[in-house]
């Protein structure tokens, strides 16, 4: 399956083309969670891998672990890395683990880089405690929230039905306090279109994020998402997305950014998008599981057993052999991971495809437009209908003043 088969990693190199080193690193320090949402790409679809994990990280896998990433960002001139601690739940792993891993992160790798340490978490065990060590070593904060408790509570429930809505409202609480609020990273929303759109996000803007993530419930063409049928022309969550866009957009004053809708202006407007989601910008990030195995983005769990898996011979630094490997080049070249079909379309400048995990397909791989070309299109053309309207708008005020 395509990029294993197809790509041509040989004459990429022979047109000169290098790949890009790793700086960004989701880091897992506990492998299991306290909530059960239905959703999930790690424990609910494809890959259960995480049953073979420890459920901590040790603290010698994490110590190996910088020494890799100390190593690889100093043969190849990187001046910062980001280091996101993730899960499962890592607050799971307790408030001794979570001042350690910072600590000596901060210790070893900020000797020589600069160093950005955040954590996205589902919010319920954020106490003052954890509140505390992350203003001591400067660790961001995302929280997983799905908009009000009718919203959220429908997935985000823990093993015994309740829902979390009540736990993270009280958190968020904590974390917006005026000696936190420093440290809080935005909102992270998985959309589920039974739920009303601008009630979501109210709900969401309720606890006053400096943004929002909303992200696309992982599926692809062998497995669709919910509510999204393979190859059909409906457009479900663009939909969804289009009453957000128009209220965020009719804000003047917003407070908050919602990054896909950023992303998307920026894109249309001859900018990059730092997003997976859309736009072609490489990819370099790679993922460090609780026993320390590499890996690449662990949303591939949605589509395969074992397709995040880099499958390295152990020679060297990891992450330089893992440079080299197709699965890592395909998402560093841009336009030509894309399929004839992406590249005759005349935005897949903006849309790039689609976040390459909605790609697959099982009996040829990632090459392969989104399974949410639909939406995408739709969405992106409004926006750009609005943008456009506006740009030429300003051009004739400009013009007549």
């Amino acid at each position: 399956m395509w990029p294993e088969s197809g790509l041509d990693a040989a004459a990429l190199r022979r047109a000169e083309w290098t790949p890009l080193p790793f700086t960004e690193f989701v880091v897992k320090i506990h492998s299991r969670c306290n909530l059960a949402c239905d959703y999930c790409y790690i424990y609910e679809m494809a890959d259960q891998g995480w049953r073979n994990q420890p459920k901590v990280m040790r603290r010698e896998t994490f110590t190996t672990a910088c020494a890799m990433i100390g190593e690889h960002a100093l043969r190849h001139k990187i001046d910062a890395v980001q280091l996101v601690f993730h899960g499962g739940e890592p607050l799971l792993a307790g408030h001794a683990e979570l001042a350690f891993f910072a600590r000596h992160a901060r210790e070893t790798l900020g000797k020589h880089l600069g160093v950005q340490l955040s954590m996205q978490t589902n919010g319920v065990l954020l106490d003052d405690e954890f509140l505390r060590l992350c203003a001591q070593w400067n660790i961001g904060i995302g929280v997983s929230l799905d908009g009000d408790a009718t919203a959220n509570d429908r997935h985000r429930r823990d093993r015994r039905g309740r829902g979390s809505h009540a736990d993270v409202a009280a958190a968020l609480a904590r974390l917006s306090a005026p000696e936190y609020r420093h440290l809080y990273g935005g909102l992270l929303c998985t959309i589920d279109v039974a739920n009303d759109p601008i009630r979501t996000y109210e709900g969401l803007l309720r606890f006053r994020p400096p943004s929002v993530d909303f992200l696309l419930p992982h599926g692809n063409w062998t497995n669709p998402p919910p509510h999204r049928v393979a190859d059909s022309t409906e457009t479900p969550y663009a939909d969804w997305l289009i009453p957000i866009f128009d209220r965020w957009y009719g804000e003047r004053a917003a407070t908050t950014s919602v990054r896909l809708f950023e992303d998307i202006v920026d894109l249309l407007i001859g900018g990059t998008a730092g997003s997976e989601l859309i736009g072609l910008e490489p990819i370099q990030l790679a993922v460090i599981e609780t026993d320390g195995t590499l890996e690449q983005v662990d949303e591939l769990k949605s589509a395969y057993a074992g397709a995040a898996g880099f499958g390295l011979r152990g020679l060297g630094n990891a992450l330089d052999e893992a440079m080299r490997l197709p699965a890592v080049i395909a998402r560093q070249i841009g336009v030509e991971a894309l399929s004839d079909e992406c590249r005759a379309c005349p935005i897949h400048t903006v849309c790039g495809g689609g976040h390459y995990v909605h790609r697959y397909r099982a009996d040829s791989g990632f090459r392969h437009p989104s399974v949410y070309c639909a939406d995408l299109t739709k969405l992106i053309r409004h926006i750009d209908s609005r943008v456009g309207t506006d740009l030429a708008r300003s051009r004739q005020t400009g013009e007549g003043s």
